[in-house]
């Protein structure tokens, strides 16, 4: 039944993804420790009404933070991700087994249990779709992290974080250095469906 909770100046490094189990937490408040970053498991906190991370040292955003409908306060400054946003992020290539791994699943390559080792049957079960909507291709380990901004109360644009399966697959929208106030044919359905009202604070200084 806990409703507020308050961690804050307390040199946390990392947030406990068990918090996920106070269904009627509505302030969490989580400034002034040494937080690198949000477990996607708190967008499970359905009745949070404000969230404090300022002063932490936060460089991206959970893309889950958006299934936080009651969400009125953010609090974000004093963060990596306001001060200076991440351009700087590296792609390790693909083992051979991922690039087999690919092409299995992208030309959709039949194969039973019984053909393959259980290893590899659990690898393969382990794709993850491009979020690129002209890509259609898959990764599995190998992956590419860029900043995506998503419109919050159509003035705030905050960064989260967006895996592309290679570098060739970046898009407009997945750009760092794009205009906050273009739009583009490709911009994502999470930035159109997050209503104006959806937000009321989102303090970044």
């Amino acid at each position: 039944s806990l409703e507020f909770l308050y961690l804050g100046g307390n040199f946390i490094t990392a947030i406990p993804p068990e918090l996920a189990k106070l269904p009627s937490l509505r302030y969490l408040v989580l400034c002034d420790n040494k937080i690198q970053s949000i477990p996607p498991q708190l967008a499970q906190l359905h009745s949070l009404r404000s969230l404090s991370l300022h002063n932490n040292l936060l460089t991206y955003l959970p893309r889950e933070i958006l299934n936080l409908v009651h969400l009125e306060e953010l609090s974000l400054r004093g963060n990596p991700l306001v001060v200076r946003f991440v351009r700087d992020l590296t792609y390790n290539p693909p083992s051979l087994q991922e690039l087999a791994g690919r092409t299995v699943k992208t030309r959709n390559v039949p194969y039973a249990p019984s053909d393959l080792p259980d290893s590899l049957v659990r690898y393969l079960s382990l794709a993850s779709n491009c979020p690129n909507p002209k890509c259609g291709g898959v990764y599995f380990d190998s992956c590419v992290r860029q900043i995506k901004f998503v419109d919050f109360c159509g003035k705030y644009r905050l960064p989260l974080m967006h895996y592309l399966c290679s570098p060739e697959c970046s898009s407009p929208y997945s750009s760092a250095s794009q205009s906050s106030t273009s739009q583009s044919e490709s911009d994502s359905e999470d930035e159109a469906s997050v209503a104006a009202h959806r937000m009321q604070k989102v303090l970044l200084g």
